[in-house]
Order: structure tokens, then sequence, then C-alpha cells
């Protein structure tokens, strides 16, 4: 591949004119040609049906002036014009280009202060719809969208290095224990170090998943949400009558475009949350699927405690849990609960161009709803 004369990012460019400078140039070629044209124009239809001779007289005797003549007077008098149609032309062109191009001088500057690391920064472009103007917007919600995103990254990896470092701590200090007490029964130490390890290996799959499915590194496939619906009860039927939770499944071929895997993830994600967060012994959970207009949609609803409308938009946050059982890292079942189930949820819904919305039941518990386009 030939790479000659293209500059790799981070390198030094050779000098060169400013765009002002080659609009400038280019108003005042195009009027030079424009007056060129009109002197050729005066040429071709008027002068050269003058004959050149100076024997010509008029009614009144006095001699008519010559082709000569007139070239004489016509040809300094045209190259003082195109003098001035140049000076006219550089002065005017540099000024019109000026007012045209400041506001790209604002975006370059603006895009200078996002590259320093200054996301906060809008350029917020007064005026009526133009080329600018759209590309100033597009700006403002590209930096709005990446302030956002590396705010949630930084809360997610502050987030994750905290609950990685807590099974860590909590090894260590088991091993501790056992090196500094010969007497400790091995069986027990065993069982409490596999249990902390599995947490670990869950936590850190769980951040793969979720790493995956921001990036959309899947080839997308037609998939059935009703019989995902279907394979996720069956895999936590187990668990639900053990909480003794009703599981329900009904609905029609909902038929959507994306990963197979990361979809079944996202169903069993949501059934589980739904079978967790829920009134024990005599809870339900209800998954349906329907189609709509230009999609399919997901519903899992289960009962459960009344949830207060302002938490609804922090349960999607990485590490986010819903009650005290799983904030002190057990669901009461065994199951470690790493509070990534919404947000893995949340990011595969939106690697496959979807919304997730969630709402509380006015008798207590959640509707989650996942809507899909159509393939």
């Amino acid at each position: 591949m030939n790479t000659r004369g293209t500059a790799r990012p981070g390198t030094a460019r050779p000098p060169g004119l400013s765009v002002r400078i080659k609009l400038t140039l280019s108003y005042a070629g195009f009027l030079m040609v424009a007056g060129v044209l009109l002197l050729a124009v005066v040429w071709l239809f008027l002068l050269r049906y003058v004959p050149d001779s100076s024997a010509l007289v008029d009614l009144y005797g006095l001699p008519v002036p010559s082709r000569s003549d007139l070239e004489k007077a016509f040809v300094p008098r045209a190259v003082w014009a195109m003098v001035f149609l140049l000076v006219f032309g550089l002065a005017g062109g540099w000024f019109l280009a000026g007012r045209m191009l400041a506001p790209l001088t604002k975006i370059t500057a603006a895009t200078r202060q996002a590259a320093g690391g200054s996301l906060s920064h809008r350029i917020g472009m007064p005026g009526g719809q133009d080329e600018f103007r759209e590309l100033a917007d597009a700006f403002d919600t590209m930096l709005e969208r990446l302030e956002a995103h590396v705010g949630e990254q930084r809360r997610f990896a502050a987030n994750a290095s905290h609950e990685l470092r807590t099974p860590l701590a909590i090894t260590q200090s088991l091993l501790e224990v056992a090196r500094n007490d010969p007497d400790t029964d091995t069986d027990e130490l065993i069982a409490r170090l596999h249990t902390v390890n599995s947490r670990a290996i869950e936590l850190t799959e769980a951040l793969l998943l979720l790493s995956r499915a921001g990036q959309r590194s899947f080839t997308p496939e037609r998939v059935d949400l009703s019989l995902l619906a279907e394979e996720a009860a069956e895999t936590l039927l187990p668990l639900a009558e053990q909480r003794g939770v009703g599981l329900e499944v009904s609905g029609e071929v909902a038929a959507v475009a994306g990963s197979q895997a990361l979809l079944l993830q996202m169903v069993t994600n949501l059934t589980h949350n739904a079978i967790v967060h829920n009134l024990p012994d005599h809870g339900t959970v209800r998954i349906s699927t329907h189609v709509v207009p230009g999609g399919a949609v997901l519903a899992v609803e289960n009962t459960g405690p009344q949830l207060a409308p302002e938490i609804l938009p922090t349960l999607t946050e990485p590490f986010r849990r819903g009650n005290e059982r799983v904030r002190t890292g057990h669901t009461g079942d065994g199951h470690a609960g790493a509070g990534l189930g919404l947000a893995i949820v949340k990011s595969i819904v939106t690697a496959h161009r979807g919304t997730l919305t969630l709402d509380a039941l006015p008798a207590g518990g959640l509707l989650a709803t996942v809507r899909l386009p159509a393939p």
C-alpha cells in the first residue's frame, strides 16, 4: 500500500496555505476571469466592427475615431480596471473568507480543548442553520455523549477496582489466618476460598461480557425472543422453585436481529433479577413477548417491594443493587450478586439499538420493557 503523501496522527505536516488564503485567491481569480470575459465581449461585439481607418467623417464633417484610436483609449483604462478588480477581489475575498470561516475557527478551538481533555466545553454556535452550524451542533452532541461515556467509564473503573479488591482481600486474610493457625480446618478454608474465588470469577466474566456488549463485536442474526424467554425460564426454574417464585412465560413469536448469545444473556439477567428481587415463597415473574410496528417487545414483570421512582435510573448503573440482600454481596441463595445484571442488560440493548425502560409497579415490583428493532 502506498502511503506517500499521507500524514499519520501526531506527526508534523509540511507548511501550506491556509484555507482563508486559498478562498481569497479563488475569489480574486474568479473576479479577474469575469473581468477578462467582460472585456472580451466588448472587444468581440463592439470594437471588431469599427473600421480601422481614419479617413471616415460623420455627417458634420468631423473625423470618426478608428479602431486604433479606440484601442489606445480603451486598453489603458481596461488595464487599470483589471488592477482595481484584482485589488478589490483580494481585499473583499480576504474579508468574506474570514467571515465565512469564523465558525470553523470556533470549532477548531473547541476541538483543541477537547483534545486537551476538556470535554465540558460546548461551542453553542448562534445563528441560523447552515453547514458549519450543523457541524458545530453535531460536535457538541458528540462531546456531550463522550463526556457522559468517560464519566461512566471512570465510575465503572472505580467501582470495579473496589469490587475486585474485596474478594482478593478476603482471600489474603483467609490465607494469613491459615498460615498463623496450624489447627485451621482445611475443609472449611477450602470451601470459603472456593466461594470467594467463584465470586471473583463471576465478576470478571460479567465485566468481560459488559465490555463485549459495549463494543458490538457480534454478527447479527435472526433471533426469536419468545424462544429465548422459554430457554431462560427453563434454566432458572430451579432457582425460582428454591425461592418459591412462580414463573409464567407467554407471548407470540417476536423476531429481532442480533447476537443470540447476548440476547439470551439479556433475557436471563432480567429473569434472574426478577426472581432474586421478589417476594419470597409467594412471588411471581411474568415474561411476555409481542410484536409492535417496527420491532418486538420483551416484558419481564415481577412482584416485590415497592421501589421509589427516583432510584429507577440508577438501577442500570454498574454495581448498583436493588435491596439490602444484594448490597451485602449475597442474594440469599448462595448466589453472589455482582450488581452488573441490569448494567449488562442495558449495554446489550444499546448494542442492539434498542431501548430499555424500567417502571415501578404501584403494588410493588418492577416492570422491565425491552424494545428491539425488527430484522
